[in-house]
């Protein structure tokens, strides 16, 4: 038997990021403001510095890498793409099944691929200070470590119910300098908003962007910016390297393109990472089931249209191209916070409206079943957000036992669970149950934005 680890030399690190945008059949329609019109540039300068911005509103395919920011990622890239003996002979599918493992990072996931280049640009336009949001704290670990490498000041707002469940995700940002809110907090008018209506808010991502947001447009020193862990163009952008790695590893494995990319999806970014560079083969006639795996308790690809929606609860963000459950939209508290988001990025929802991807609704019993089976069988334990895709995997390969065919089936392995044992302490008590969303539950929040404008594209 081969070795089941698929390692590519430090001088393979991907030296650019793809950019999906250059390549969609049918252009991703622009963000809009205010009065209605596409947002300009310079309108964004008070919340991103201009050199992101310019990334954000991109259609150049390859975009060159900055070589101090490539010499940080080589602290842990290129990542392992394994290949997953263990769970196929449990499985009894003839399917190869590879994942590619974001877990090697320091925060224990994907985000540091983004928030790395993030910090580095920041400081090169002379900003000093970040803030930012974040769900179940991987975001906010990530983006603490990047603005320690290099020398910037961090806030991170974190949803209620995750600072609650997951503790030692602030330590880990107290740790690397990061200062950790939960929110809604009383330290913006956004947060104050929220608790005034209800005092108890378990939280949402969409509440800790306004409240991120406005705690960077309002300093008077004018050096502070905000920093995005998902759903933006240039944070899909950044994480492209999964997928241009894991696409060179899998030929070393002996495996043109997969049959199956399958990924988590809250925001957008690790799916995005993984996917992008394999819908360009889609798009020039590769015959690839592409899978954003969702929860059921936030099905956005799965039961809601394309529309405009801004993605924040107090709306200081730009209207954004998106399949989106309303930006008022509070989801249920399940244990996978990263993907507890009303919406999914614009270039992933213009992906799913050209018919690009085949996108899959879960439930948490579901998730947290594959997970066990996945940490029995294969050894580690996985993040909760990373136990959709790994409902997606095991569904697709008893597909390929059923079907008698042997399928290569690609995922993203996006973070470990090792700061998540409360979530799986509650599931193996038999604690936790499924939250799904009624049809009847999903227009009533669509129809909040019934009259947002829908995009063309």
């Amino acid at each position: 038997m081969p070795a089941p680890i698929i390692s590519l030399p430090p001088d393979r690190i991907p030296r650019r990021w793809y950019n999906l945008a250059a390549d969609l059949p049918k252009a991703l329609p622009p963000p809009l403001g205010p009065d209605g019109q596409p947002v300009r540039p310079e309108q964004l300068a008070p919340v991103f510095p201009m050199n992101l911005i310019e990334q954000e509103v991109s259609t150049q395919r390859w975009i060159d890498i900055p070589e101090e920011v490539l010499q940080t990622l080589l602290q842990w890239r290129p990542t392992p793409l394994r290949r997953c003996y263990a769970l196929e002979k449990h499985l009894g599918t003839p399917a190869r099944i590879y994942v590619k493992d974001e877990s090697v990072s320091p925060a224990g996931s994907h985000k540091p691929n983004t928030a790395v280049p993030q910090a580095w640009y920041n400081r090169e336009f002379g900003i000093r200070k970040l803030t930012t949001e974040t769900g179940a704290g991987q975001w906010g670990s990530a983006i603490s470590y990047a603005c320690s490498r290099f020398g910037l000041s961090c806030k991170v707002f974190m949803v209620r119910v995750s600072f609650d469940q997951k503790p030692f995700r602030k330590t880990m940002m107290q740790v690397w300098g990061g200062q950790c809110v939960a929110s809604p907090s009383s330290e913006t008018a956004a947060g104050r908003a929220v608790l005034a209506e209800n005092p108890n808010s378990p939280g949402s991502l969409g509440i800790a962007i306004s409240e991120a947001v406005e705690a960077a447009v309002t300093d008077p020193t004018g050096g502070t910016r905000y920093a995005l862990g998902s759903v933006l163009n240039h944070v899909c952008l950044h994480q492209t390297v999964i997928g241009l790695e894991a696409q060179e590893q899998l030929v070393l494995a002996g495996e043109k393109n997969p049959d199956v990319v399958i990924g988590c999806a809250g925001g957008g970014s690790n799916f995005a990472g993984v996917s992008f560079p394999f819908i360009r083969e889609k798009i020039n006639g590769a015959q690839i089931t592409i899978i954003p795996v969702e929860p059921a308790s936030c099905p956005t690809l799965t039961k809601t249209p394309y529309t405009y929606d801004h993605g924040d609860i107090a709306r200081m963000t730009p209207l954004m191209p998106m399949h989106s459950l309303g930006h008022s939209f509070v989801p249920s508290p399940i244990h996978a916070g990263g993907l507890r988001y009303h919406g999914m990025a614009p270039t992933v929802s213009c992906a799913q409206e050209q018919g690009l991807l085949s996108p899959l609704a879960v439930d948490q019993l579901e998730c947290y079943a594959a997970a066990v089976t996945w940490a029995r069988v294969e050894g580690n334990i996985p993040a909760p957000e990373t136990s959709h895709a790994l409902a997606a995997v095991i569904r697709e390969a008893e597909k390929a036992k059923q079907e008698g065919k042997a399928k290569v089936i690609l995922a993203c392995y996006s973070g470990h669970g090792l700061m998540d044992l409360v979530g799986y302490q509650r599931y193996l008590n038999g604690e936790l149950q499924d939250v799904g969303m009624s049809d009847m539950e999903v227009q009533k929040c669509l129809h909040r934005i019934k009259d947002h404008p829908k995009p063309k594209l």
